[in-house]
């Protein structure tokens, strides 16, 4: 597997990088690697440049996303528009298949980790680097609907902020979202992560961090990497202690969310707490 430092050392300079007469509307990025010739024969320009037949298509696959947004497009389409950014002059519609078969959808793709993503067949880091940083933008963009707003008035967009962050993950995550006397969302961390079956929780740390950000409730969040959010005997008594933890300085837990992959389980509205 090639180092970061590796894949860096086989960028051309920057000088070198110079946009193509027949794609005025788009600036090359593109970095040549040693494996640039792969991907097919050449299209013959009208001036008689020979060219990557692959060049047009990534052109005309911007022209039609610009045109047309999103809707119509397939997956891997998308996600070919995503990885122009990590892999540059060779055809990447076979990863993006590969992509999408061996994690399921984009959300499957986006929400693997490192080593899963680099045993695919023709990723390395730069595509690994590119997904995380769209993973950020949505986790963020997600996350400005929730903090510093009233948890009832914003209840929709707080569980599709937690099912962005947790919904794909491969292993057990713990979050607190701490709210103030307004029941307003002042803070959300994660405070464990664990395998795919248990994330250690610690009743004594949620209640101090409590304490450190002033809040008078906390909601308890922890997906289920199985996709099934149905509480486990470990998850109510986890929860329990949490409970006694926080009842101690006057903290309230206000709900346990379990997200699945396809739903999620309140242990308010479930009647557990």
């Amino acid at each position: 597997m090639a180092g970061l430092a590796e894949l860096e050392a086989r960028m051309p300079p920057a000088d070198a990088m110079t946009e193509p007469a027949f794609a005025p509307s788009f600036r090359m990025t593109d970095r040549l690697r040693p494996d640039a010739a792969a991907g097919g024969g050449l299209i013959r320009a009208a001036n008689g440049t020979a060219r990557p037949h692959y060049w047009g298509h990534r052109e005309r696959l911007r022209t039609r996303f610009l045109a047309s947004g999103h809707g119509p497009m397939p997956e891997y389409e998308l996600l070919e528009l995503l990885l122009f950014n990590a892999i540059q002059k060779i055809d990447v519609k076979p990863l993006a298949k590969r992509l999408l078969e061996a994690f399921g959808d984009l959300n499957g793709v986006i929400a693997a980790s490192e080593h899963r993503i680099l045993q695919v067949e023709g990723a390395d880091r730069w595509v690994y680097l590119q997904l995380r940083i769209i993973d950020a933008f949505a986790q963020r963009m997600a996350q400005a609907k929730v903090l510093q707003r009233e948890v009832l008035s914003s209840w929709d967009e707080l569980i599709a902020y937690c099912r962005t962050c947790m919904a794909h993950r491969g292993t057990e995550q713990f979050r607190v979202l701490f709210l103030d006397r307004k029941n307003t969302v002042v803070a959300d961390e994660a405070l464990g992560t664990g395998t795919v079956g248990h994330v250690p929780v610690y009743p004594r740390e949620v209640a101090k961090r409590a304490l450190e950000l002033e809040a008078s409730a906390v909601i308890l969040v922890h997906n289920h990497p199985s996709g099934d959010p149905t509480p486990s005997r470990e998850d109510i008594t986890m929860t329990a202690r949490v409970m006694a933890a926080c009842e101690a300085i006057d903290v309230t837990v206000h709900d346990h969310v379990i997200i699945g992959k396809d739903a999620e389980t309140s242990f308010r509205a479930s009647g557990l707490l």
